[in-house]
């Protein structure tokens, strides 16, 4: 289980707290998604779970162990992250994958760990990108590698930072499926920021929307209302019930989530 304990930070001693106090938890195998307007604190939080940066109070906690005072090596044998800025430099799609299991050997790369990476391109649909250099590949085409590198590293819990954002519909259902699956049948826990409404009830369990640094509405799918939509993203959106399922319609609610 991953849970953040009253988590606070800022940037500098003199500047305003970012994150004010910021609690959440997700259990094993749940998929939890971050909603909030841009700068309300979504990315920091990330980084502090990561260990790019240090709370300046409070605790984060995974499995019952403190994040900040294990080593990167440890958290990496933990924690996956598929940042929005994806850096490759020239190496191929195979040998991008395979970085991602670099916490799992020493000097060298065993049968296990090219056969594991084999599966996830497999998986993903990737196996004809398999020696193509990383670095001639479109947005959408690298956040797929991304993806994929963060799924050879089997760890316990997944950080995606808009993994869909670069994607067109089909990829977009293709990464939210293959994450699911990671989910239910690894027991892999993920915690995903999205702006689409839509997609974000296509894919969480569990939903945390953050305002002013502080998670201010936590739960399933039943605490997602129009009021809280307001209140979160000063907006006005309309939520209908389809095959039992809540969708929002009318006034461009992508757009209007990502200009803010």
């Amino acid at each position: 289980m991953l849970s953040c304990n009253n988590v606070t930070f800022r940037y500098d001693r003199s500047g305003l707290p970012v994150l004010r106090g910021a609690s959440l938890e997700l259990e094993q195998g749940e998929i939890g998604i971050l909603l909030g307007k841009n700068g309300s604190g979504k990315t920091t939080l990330f980084k502090n779970i990561l260990g790019i940066h240090k709370p300046s109070g409070g605790e984060i906690l995974f499995q019952g162990q403190n994040l900040t005072k294990m080593s990167r090596r440890e958290r990496a044998r933990r924690i996956a992250y598929v940042p929005q800025d994806i850096q490759f430099g020239e190496l191929t799609v195979f040998d991008s994958v395979l970085m991602g299991r670099v916490s799992h050997f020493g000097l060298k790369a065993s049968h296990a760990d090219y056969e594991a990476v084999e599966k996830i391109l497999q998986d993903m649909g990737l196996e004809s990108y398999a020696q193509r250099n990383v670095a001639a590949l479109s947005g959408g085409e690298r956040q797929k590698i991304a993806i994929a590198r963060a799924m050879a590293q089997e760890p316990k819990l997944m950080v995606f930072d808009e993994p869909t954002g670069n994607l067109d519909i089909s990829n977009e259902h293709l990464i939210i499926q293959e994450a699911k699956k990671l989910a239910r049948e690894k027991n892999i826990s993920i915690l995903s920021s999205l702006h689409d409404l839509n997609q974000a009830m296509n894919f969480g369990d569990k939903f945390f929307f953050l305002k002013d640094g502080v998670v201010k509405y936590a739960g399933g799918k039943e605490i997602i209302t129009e009021d809280v939509i307001l209140d979160i993203f000063d907006i006005h959106v309309h939520i209908v019930e389809i095959e039992n399922e809540k969708v929002f319609v009318g006034g461009h609610i992508h757009g209007n989530l990502h200009e803010h």
